[in-house]
């Protein structure tokens, strides 16, 4: 018998490893999980379990050239062999739709067009293309599609406007939706969330559609309330963009689950056929959720929604459903150009734009004024009206804390411990379920909605203990007034109406905000905006939507106009707002400089 003979074949699972060995490499995500990349393929990773996975692939490919079908227990250990070897390696961040890309000179903006051939926009500083290749590994689940190439570079003003066709929204409103937007292809920082708020009928669910489906295309790109953390956490991290569709009311535990998913939230729960071993989901989403009324909101909550106004349609404006998809199907590769050109001139001017004070949402805010700069708008100054608006309004859904607020105006300065201040506070005849019902909750209460105090102007501080044998904790309460005088008066300017300034206005003054670039003395110009030899971004800024090819009217009932504008009495610079103030002939920073 020939010694050839007693050589044993090759197992199938030995055959099965050598089959994924010619096609694939196998890498250790920054997730814990393994994938594998096919060699010389796209740089897209796909795991190496799932219907659509390694294991399928390995199991379709033998019976392609052995003419059998490999069993389960042989396909198991090869498996088990690939992610060992995955898990001896370094791990690799494996990105889904949109990733930073740091390279010598600057950091670029890596999207991942969800195609086939895997496919890329890279856009930096300099300006945005079309890669064939992408220079990150990226994943896809089911709720990843896939995204039309965008149009040609440099038309911004013609893409917005098909954008502002598109939504019933007033000038401002839109300004700040295109910030949102253009924010939510820069995957490294916290968005707020998108609150799409209106009466029934303003079309807030087909906008948002549309919304979240130019940067992040999906199946499903509206989303029911989750029931749980759990189901939350796992719709919530296959996609980038995530949009909660006729939200009524905001339970606590998904107050705080959103609050976390701006930032960046992660699950542990048990591993799957393990005792002692956990699995770990962590993700940071772009969020948006529409909603006629949601009801009292938590503080951190309401400090991370950027709430934009729906306006009711005309009748002979209403279109039926397919007709605005298809005008936004034609329109989308426009759109989404447009919005690539902004992110690369926002992109390099980022780096010079510094804010004299921070909001909450910092990171956004820089990108707003930002965009102020290259397209002469005023967003940021919106955008902060709007938050210390909203901030100060939950008072009206805290009756305690407003009743604090109440008693602490009448006094001016008060200091005691709590269950003094309850001695106070009269309780109302049917108390609300929000009242406290000792000093531990009041005590809570107070320290949970100090920051809706300051926003009324009333400060919260702890004056040390009481003297007694009890050792009460005491607080100190300081109802902030201004003596608000007339500012100097440039020659030969008319007289600036005199008008009284709430709290409200006085934390609106506290936030200075960039100048218009169209301003004289603003250093801004449109000029510097960068361009690329393959794609420059638009050079002009938007002007006005008017004259621009639309498919069927603007929905809005009609263009907004500013309310304030004019020179300034203090300074004489042109100014322009979309919003009432106390101090309607003077310009915000002169505004915030006699406040301070």
């Amino acid at each position: 018998m020939s010694g050839n003979s007693d050589e044993k074949k090759p197992t199938q699972a030995t055959l099965l490893i050598e089959m994924a060995d010619r096609q694939v490499d196998v890498v250790a995500g920054d997730d814990g999980k393994t994938y594998a990349v096919r060699r010389g393929g796209p740089s897209v990773a796909f795991p190496l379990l799932r219907k659509d996975g390694l294991r399928a692939m390995l199991s379709r490919q033998y019976y392609a050239e052995h003419r059998s079908v490999p069993s389960q227990s042989a396909l198991t250990d090869a498996i088990s062999v690939l992610e060992g070897r995955a898990m001896d390696q370094t791990p690799r961040d494996i990105h889904l739709r949109l990733a930073t890309h740091r390279t010598e000179t600057s950091e670029q903006v890596v999207i991942d067009l969800g195609t086939p051939d895997g496919r890329c926009v890279i856009a930096g500083p300099e300006g945005w293309h079309v890669s064939q290749r992408s220079p990150l590994l990226f994943r896809r689940t089911r709720l990843t599609s896939p995204m039309p190439e965008p149009g040609e570079a440099g038309q911004t003003e013609a893409g917005l406007a098909a954008l502002r066709g598109l939504l019933n929204v007033d000038e401002p409103a839109f300004r700040l939706i295109v910030g949102w937007l253009v924010a939510g292809m820069m995957p490294d920082i916290p968005h707020p969330i998108l609150a799409a708020k209106g009466e029934q009928g303003t079309g807030k669910s087909t906008a948002l559609e549309m919304l979240i489906n130019l940067v992040d295309p999906s199946p499903a790109p509206l989303r029911s309330l989750p029931k749980d953390i759990k189901t939350w956490s796992t719709v919530a991290s296959a996609s980038w963009g995530v949009c909660l569709d006729n939200v009524s009311v905001i339970p606590a535990w998904l107050s705080d689950t959103l609050c976390k998913a701006v930032t960046g939230d992660a699950l542990v729960d048990r591993a799957l056929y393990s005792d002692d071993d956990v699995s770990v989901l962590s993700f940071r989403r772009l969020l948006a959720l529409t909603s006629i009324d949601t009801g009292a909101l938590a503080s951190d909550l309401s400090e991370r929604m950027l709430s934009v106004e729906f306006l009711p349609i005309k009748g002979d404006q209403r279109r039926t459903n397919s007709e605005v998809k298809q005008v936004f199907i034609r329109s989308a590769p426009n759109i989404r150009a447009a919005l690539l050109d902004l992110l690369c001139r926002v992109l390099a001017e980022l780096p010079t734009t510094q804010l004299a004070e921070m909001p909450r949402m910092a990171d956004f805010a820089r990108i707003l004024g930002a965009l102020d700069t290259v397209m002469g708008w005023d967003t940021l100054d919106t955008y902060l009206t709007a938050s210390e608006v909203t901030t100060a309004d939950l008072l009206d859904a805290k009756p305690f804390t407003s009743a604090v607020a109440d008693f602490i105006d009448q006094q001016g300065t008060w200091t005691g411990s709590v269950s003094e201040l309850l001695g106070h506070i009269t309780v109302p005849e049917v108390r609300p379920r929000s009242w406290p019902v000792d000093t531990t909750r009041a005590a809570g209460q107070l320290k949970r909605d100090a920051p809706v105090l300051r926003s009324i102007g009333i400060s919260v501080s702890e004056a040390g203990r009481s003297r007694d044998r009890h050792r009460r904790q005491l607080y100190t309460f300081i109802a902030h007034s201004l003596d608000h005088g007339q500012a100097p008066q440039p020659p030969h300017a008319p007289q600036a109406a005199e008008s009284a300034v709430t709290r409200q206005d006085d934390l609106f003054f506290a936030h200075r905000v960039t100048s218009d670039p169209a301003e004289p003395g603003s250093t801004a110009s449109a000029d510097s905006a960068p361009a690329s030899g393959q794609n420059p971004s638009s050079p002009a800024p938007l002007e006005s939507a008017e004259g621009a090819e639309a498919d069927f009217p603007a929905l809005s009932e009609s263009e907004t106009r500013p309310t304030e504008t004019g020179p300034c009495t203090t300074c004489g610079r042109s100014f322009r707002r979309f919003e009432t103030t106390t101090h309607p002939s003077v310009c915000t920073l002169c505004a915030h400089h006699h406040r301070t």
